[in-house]
Parts: C-alpha cells; structure tokens; sequence
C-alpha cells in the first residue's frame, strides 16, 4: 500500500511525463455536460450503457453538428433521445420547407420543449451545400487534433496494487468525415508491460462509399437480436424510445474490449424511389480462454418510402471448442461448440403518427433457436404516445452479439410485453408510465426456481415551466426471483446566471420471500458555478445515504472529468462528497480535475473489515486540441 507522500510523488512525476507531450481545446463544455447528465439520470437501468464511449459519442456531434437541411435518418439516430416518430416528423419537415432557423423545430408536433432544449446541443441550420467532395487537401488544413492526458488516483486507502491510472489518447477530426484515433491505457494494478492500446479510423461519404472503419468499431442493425452495440438504453424515462436502435458501422475509441477489432464497410445507392445500403464485416476477438473467435456479418437494408426492411447474417468461427465457464442449470442452453450461424429480417413501417417494428431472428446452437422482437408506436392524439413491445427470446436462442429489449443481459429463455405512455398535453407537464411483465421458462443466473415470472413499473411526472428550473418525481416497482423492491426519486433542478442547483433525493424497500425487508436512503445536494470572468467551473456534490444492504444499493450518476463517467453504487452508511474544477487556462489549454471521497460510518468498517474508514478518488486530465 502506498503512503501519501510516495502517491502524490508517482503522480507528480507521471503527470510532469504526460504534460511535456501535451498542449488543449478552448470552450466551455457545461453545457453539454449538463444534456448528458440530464439523459442519463433518465435511466432505470445502470450498466445497460458504455457510459464513457456514449459521452465521448455525442461529445464528438457536438465539436461537429448535424446541419438539419442536410440530416439523413442515420444522422438523427445518433441521438439516441430521439425515437423514430420524432425522427420522420424532423425529415418530413425539411423536406418539406427547409429550415431557416433551429428555433422552428417548434413548430414540428411530436418535439417537446426539452427535446428542443437537447437538439440544440447537437444541430445546427445552414444552407445546403452544393457539392460533398472530400479534398485532400483541406482534410489536414481544417482538420481538429485533439489530445488528452488523464492520470486517476483510485481507492488508495484500500487498494493492495498500484493504485495509479493512466491513459492518453490522440484524435484527428475532419467534419466527421475523416476520423482517426488512438488510445492507450495502463490500468490500476498493472506493470507497464499491461498497456493496454486500440485504435481506429473512419471515413465518411466518399461517392457510393457511405462509411469505411478499421480497426476498433461497432456494429448495430434491425432491433440488435443479431448484432448490436452498446449504447441500448433499455427501460428508461423516456418510455417510448425502449426498442430503439441505431443502424450502421461507427468507430469504437475505447478499449473495453465491448467493440468488434477489425474493418467494415457500407455502401449506399438509389435506384428510384428505393435507397439500398450494404453492409459487410469481419472481426478477430479473443475470448477468456485465449481462443480466436472470428466474426463475419453482412446487412443489407433496403428503403421504399415508409418501409424499411433489412437482412442481417453472421457467421461466428472459434479456433477450438467454447463452452460456459462453469456447468450450471442456468447455462445448459448457452452456445457451446466451434461455429455459430445467426440470421435476422428487421422490418419498420411508418404511416405519419404510426409505427410499426420487429425483427425475427434464429441462432445456430445444438438445437437452432428462435428470437422476436415486434412493437407498435402510436400518437393517437397530440401529445399523447403509446408503445406496445413483444419479446420472445426460446431457450436454446443464446446469442453474445446481440443486444436487444430484455430484462436480462443475455438473449436468451425470456418472454415479455411491454407498454409504454408518454403524456405532454397540459403546457409545462410531461407523465412516463410503463409496465413490463416477464416469464422465464428455465432456471436463470440468481433464481434457481422454475418457471419465474416478474414484472417492472414506473411512473414518473416532471414539470418544466421554463429554462430555469424544474422537478420531477418517480416511483418503481419490480419483482424477480421472488424479491420485491419499491423505490422512489425526487430531483428539483435551477439555473441562473452561471449558477446551477439540484437536490436529489432516493429512498427504496425490498422485500424478499421469506418476508425478510431492508430500505436505503440517500439525499445529495450539487452546486455548480460557472465565472462569468474567469474561464473556470467549480461543481460541488455533498450526499449522506444509509443504504441497509447491498440490494438496496443506490446508483447516482456523477460528473467527472472530459470523457470520464461516474456511476457509483452507494452502499452502507456514510457520506461522500466529490468536487470538479473545469479550468481553461489559455485558449488551446484545459485542465480538468476530480477529487472525491466516500466516508464510512464506524460500525459499517468494523462489520465489513474494510482497511480503511474513507475511499479517496483522485482524477486529472489536461486536453488539447489544434
């Protein structure tokens, strides 16, 4: 274990290295911080998001924005808080009368005021360019260089290893049209032989050509029961994008190992009134047991006004025989062998206020297995919206590359329906409600009885009166393997000349079978100012919780430093506290920094022999971009 003087000395030390190779971006990146802690704090569901790749994600649509006179459907999808109705009402618009100004996006229907208030972070209107030719030459004159250093300081007190973090990445940027990256990390109690690296180029819109990627990438087509990335959002406040996912090839700039390590290619054209896009991939993965597992996959979509129908094969090659880690009654269905085929059809149809979705699936196994997904979403009157949802994943349907609509990260023995109401009718008001009710045929990881039934409900109302403040209030309820749990959440948020405010309180019971009950409390107060004369930020986070048991746990989503991510599970009784300083010292030159600190009560060290009574977290990243 490291003493304080030998910690802050390595740190020192590591940070003077990084500092000489780094020079960083100029502007306040508040604002978007704000959009993606708003859209998280959203989720029911932690750990259903890359968190970090996401943020990175939309960091990049915002350096580089959608002009709306431009956007196709595959632009907008980018915006994974945009469902498909609101997408075909933004591309029905423009069609129609081009936009002179984003302020009209008011004037499209199914847009809320904070749907709004979210695309302007990420759209931009400006008239449409005459010719899309990709020259050489400006690539490297316009281009956006970007580099980051980050250093993290993770649970010293109680950290056996080397506690240190670190990471730097380089990216080159080009309109998002010609993308380039680098990334490579050294993770807490490694040597410096565990580097660990990645990278990636991209190229957008070049002729027929509508994307080519190499390197570290992900791949998302139909619903995701055959292929699909990281960013599914699942069960989420907003209730009517559940079943939404976005189509096509896009760099991966983490090293996770959550992406696929190869190349891929879409290519576009228009016979008539059809739009065809083809797609074709290949990846070399390696799984736990240092066995080579080759990917092929091939999508083709085809488009005809209001429907849209897609094709999506893959082909799983392992160099040996892959079977679960350990024989087990939940796993007897898990794909065990050399070879794998998986076959989808996705289908989408659209009729103004209506949609219609699904994709049928079958994945090779012993025994071939069926998956579906179909759903309906409807706006019967304005400002009302509805979403119906099916699922039925069979048994022996067990496919790793899939992400779909599932109370389980595993496509596999699930049967469910969802249904989903978005309410928007009185000014300022917005009412969520879904309810989804779910069967597990076989025994499952964690419930070891046969068949499980199960449900989840949510209700949620928020009133936005203006920019300045708002509140919101949920309740949720669910049961699985016979365990009960209740909770219920209230946020108030204000703003006002560079200052901003939100207070968040969460409280929850669970109830097992034998009638055994626990609850957990947690209450949190942020603070954020912003100078109006100084290119700094400070963000302020005191929270107390009293949290009985480790079901009872509380996930609040954290600002960290630029393209960092904090989720963390508060657990026992305690408080903890964080503080964040954004510091642009010149205009090519950004410091962030994070420092927080959890603080456990007496008993709650004693009873779990914890080595220390406090953990202490330490993040710092410089940025620069040319």
């Amino acid at each position: 274990m490291l003493n304080l003087h030998s910690l802050l000395s390595r740190l020192l030390s590591i940070w003077l290295c990084l500092l000489g190779a780094v020079a960083v971006y100029a502007g306040d990146r508040e604002w978007l911080e704000n959009v993606i802690g708003d859209v998280y704090e959203q989720l029911t569901e932690v750990g259903a998001v890359d968190y970090e790749e996401l943020q990175e994600y939309l960091s990049d649509i915002a350096a580089h924005p959608i002009n709306l006179n431009t956007a196709r459907a595959e632009d907008l999808e980018r915006l994974r808080f945009l469902n498909d109705t609101q997408i075909d009402a933004i591309l029905l618009y423009v069609y129609q009368h081009p936009m002179q100004d984003v302020a009209e996006l008011q004037l499209i229907p199914c847009l809320q005021d904070y749907d709004i208030r979210n695309l302007r972070a990420f759209v931009y209107v400006a008239p449409v360019e005459v010719s899309n030719r990709l020259n050489p030459h400006e690539v490297f004159r316009y281009a956006k260089h970007e580099i980051t250093a980050r250093i993290d300081v993770r649970n010293a007190e109680n950290y056996t290893g080397d506690p240190v973090f670190v990471q730097t990445r380089y990216k080159f940027n080009y309109r998002n049209r010609v993308q380039f990256g680098l990334n490579l990390r050294r993770p807490t109690g490694g040597q410096a032989a565990d580097l660990e690296y990645g990278g990636y180029i991209q190229l957008n819109d070049i002729g027929c050509v509508r994307t080519v990627v190499a390197g570290n990438f992900q791949a998302s087509f139909g619903q995701g029961l055959v292929l699909a990335d990281a960013f599914h959002t699942g069960k989420s406040a907003y209730v009517l994008n559940a079943g939404n996912q976005a189509d096509g090839l896009r760099k991966y700039s983490s090293v996770d190992g959550n992406g696929l390590h190869g190349a891929g290619t879409t290519l576009a054209w228009k016979t008539g009134d059809v739009h065809i896009d083809w797609s074709a991939l290949y990846s070399l993965q390696k799984t736990r047991d240092s066995v080579r597992h080759h990917i092929l996959g091939t999508n083709i979509t085809m488009r005809y006004r209001r429907l849209k129908i897609g094709v999506t094969a893959v082909e799983n090659l392992y160099s040996d025989s892959v079977y679960p880690y350990r024989d087990m009654r939940y796993n007897v269905h898990y794909f065990r062998g050399r070879q794998q085929a998986v076959l989808g059809v996705n289908f989408r149809y659209n009729y103004g206020l209506f949609d219609v979705f699904g994709e049928v699936a079958a994945a090779q196994n012993r025994h071939w297995g069926a998956g579906l997904e179909v759903g309906s979403r409807v706006m019967p009157v304005q400002g009302v919206g509805l979403l119906l949802l099916y699922r039925y994943y069979s048994p022996w349907f067990d496919n790793a590359l899939g992400y779909a609509f599932s109370e389980t990260s595993r496509l596999n023995d699930e049967n469910g329906a969802y249904i989903g109401i978005e309410i928007t009718r009185l000014r300022h008001w917005r009412w969520s409600v879904y309810g989804d009710v779910f069967r597990f045929a076989g025994v499952k990881y964690g419930i070891p009885y046969a068949p499980s039934l199960g449900y989840d409900a949510m209700a949620e109302t928020a009133y936005m009166p203006n920019d300045q403040w708002n509140m919101n209030l949920r309740l949720r309820a669910r049961e699985k393997a016979k365990r009960g749990t209740y909770s219920v959440r209230y946020q108030f948020n204000w703003s006002d000349s560079g200052w901003r405010l939100r207070t968040q309180a969460d409280a929850n019971m669970v109830c097992d079978s034998v009638r055994a009950f626990s609850w957990g409390v947690s209450l949190y107060q942020d603070v954020q100012y912003t100078f109006a004369a100084l290119p700094l930020t400070i963000q302020v986070r005191l929270q107390g919780f009293d949290v009985r048991n480790w079901n009872n746990r509380i996930y609040n989503y954290e600002n960290d430093v630029l393209y960092g991510y904090s989720v963390p599970a508060v657990y026992g009784r305690g408080g903890r506290a964080y503080i964040n300083l954004r510091w642009q010292i010149i205009k090519q030159l950004g410091l962030y920094l994070r420092v927080s600190e959890t603080v456990y009560g007496k008993e709650w060290r004693v009873s779990r022999s914890l080595a220390a009574a406090t953990r202490t977290d330490v993040h710092l990243l410089l940025r620069a971009t040319l």
